[in-house]
């Protein structure tokens, strides 16, 4: 017997979704805004002042263990648009680019770049801020299967899913990857606001790259169990497991080993390879 279970904030409904763009829309929102941006003249760079040399502080660079390539030279160089002006243009940039159905139907419109830090910044904790999200919830109710005593969740809730995973394996790894790199500084800013100076975002998404790709593929049914009002895994291996994986195991394997794969392909292009 099939159920359709109500979902809600800490439900299946709406947190796989956080996972399958937060990683490749970084770069399919770069591409939106290189375009309309680096066009454009750079505002001049004032020289600053000389002064008897400070007091020494703390150090707050950055201590970073996994550079980004370099980019190539742009003819044009500019300076990007601030991060709390950038929504509308970031939208509408995506809009020309990915054409305005895929991005009605998956972008939340607000704060883009500084959702996409917190989600991927939550990824290899043990929960998402769904609330933080910058994917639209997945339409539809979670559905599972019954048989006696045992719930499962349904195979069919997958299919769920393939719209999100299709537009993520059509991505353009190598040109999301290389605009990422030139527009990384809003990302990086991003991530100080959340409470990291000294830290670098680059080394925390290819942390959170790494615990997602850790993820076990369950070939069977996955074994549900609700104790109060939400589904856990019945399985403590499983529910105690990071969220981004717990995120990954609820899309089903043949959507994991999909997601898997691009995010393989952006880890090596995000990496230093010297």
């Amino acid at each position: 017997m099939w159920n359709r279970a109500t979902d809600t904030e800490e439900s299946f409904r709406d947190r796989a979704i956080a996972l399958s763009a937060a990683i490749v829309m970084a770069g399919a929102i770069g591409i939106g805004v290189y375009y309309r941006y680096y066009s454009q003249p750079q505002e001049p760079v004032n020289t600053p002042e000389v002064r008897p040399p400070p007091a020494p502080k703390a150090n707050t660079e950055p201590s970073i263990q996994h550079p980004l390539p370099q980019s190539a030279p742009s003819a044009v160089e500019t300076a990007l648009p601030a991060l709390n002006d950038s929504d509308q243009l970031v939208h509408d940039s995506l809009a020309g680019l990915l054409g305005p159905k895929p991005v009605a139907q998956f972008l939340v419109p607000e704060n883009i770049v500084r959702h996409i830090v917190v989600t991927i910044d939550n990824l290899p904790r043990k929960k998402v801020a769904v609330e933080l999200r910058p994917i639209k919830p997945t339409p539809g109710q979670t559905i599972t299967a019954t048989q006696g005593d045992i719930t499962t969740l349904s195979a069919e809730n997958y299919v769920r899913y393939a719209p999100l995973v299709r537009l993520v394996q059509s991505t353009d790894v190598k040109t999301f990857a290389t605009v990422y790199v030139r527009l990384y500084p809003l990302f990086q800013q991003a991530y100080e606001d959340l409470g990291y100076p000294g830290k670098y975002f680059n080394d925390r998404l290819v942390e959170a790259i790494d615990e997602l790709l850790r993820t076990p593929e369950m070939p069977g049914p996955i074994a549900l169990v609700q104790p109060k009002v939400f589904y856990e895994f019945a399985d403590p291996s499983l529910e105690g497991r990071p969220a981004g994986q717990k995120l990954l195991l609820r899309m089903g394997p043949a959507n994991a080993r999909a997601i898997k794969a691009k995010l393989r392909e952006f880890r090596a292009e995000i990496v230093n390879r010297k």
